[in-house]
């Protein structure tokens, strides 16, 4: 069987030119993210990908505590399938290759991005939910999506992501800070000791959290 006590988490941080305006204040809400996750019982390793038109993976499987500072230098388009498909199969591909008893027993997809795909060239809308779903359903991955200027939970619905498990949050200060404590919360209640998986899954995002993330 899996690790139970191992917890997996991948971030990918949409860079696009648009962030810029967010620039400092994405990378203060994804270091308050990682630093809530010290303090979980789970051992937490962590995989950081970012993507504009382009995809780069910045560093994988490292654990949180040897997490460095983010840095987010914005440029580029929104190639938000592709980057999708690209860390989910790779993140997949590598968890695969691992003896059981040495993949993660939680896997958590964290997916932020600040706008609409308008550059993918190798992934479909259609294809990147038959990839989600697949990872959900088959191998019990959670899923959140983090989105900003837009209806983050239609848009990540027709995704693949739960509704319960997609968020919108203003680009802007407030709303940034408030959308990195929502994921930090819920990653947290994922991996509670006392609680289960299951539970935490179903309820999603919390009311309070969401006014929290999108203060209007």
């Amino acid at each position: 069987m899996t690790n139970p006590d191992l917890t997996t988490i991948a971030v990918l941080l949409d860079r696009s030119g648009s962030m810029q305006t967010i620039k400092s204040d994405t990378e203060g809400g994804l270091a308050a993210y990682f630093e809530e996750q010290r303090k979980v019982e789970n051992a937490v390793r962590v995989t950081l990908a970012q993507f504009d038109t382009e995809y780069e993976c910045v560093y994988s499987d490292v654990p949180i505590d040897e997490v460095p500072p983010p840095v987010l230098q914005p440029r580029g388009a929104t190639a938000l399938y592709d980057a999708i498909g690209k860390l989910v199969t790779d993140l997949g591909a590598d968890l695969a290759a691992r003896p059981e008893n040495e993949r993660p027993g939680t896997v958590l997809v964290v997916v932020l991005t600040d706008g609409h795909e308008n550059s993918s060239r190798e992934w479909t809308h259609a294809a990147v939910r038959s990839l989600i779903e697949q990872q959900q359903n088959v191998y019990s991955w959670d899923f959140l999506f983090l989105g900003a200027n837009m209806d983050a939970v239609a848009i990540g619905s027709g995704l693949g992501f739960a509704p319960q498990q997609s968020i919108t949050y203003g680009a802007a200060p407030a709303g940034v800070a408030g959308v990195f404590r929502a994921a930090g919360a819920y990653s947290r209640r994922l991996q509670a000791p006392s609680g289960a998986p299951g539970s935490a899954r179903a309820a999603g995002f919390t009311d309070e959290e969401r006014r929290d993330a999108n203060p209007g």
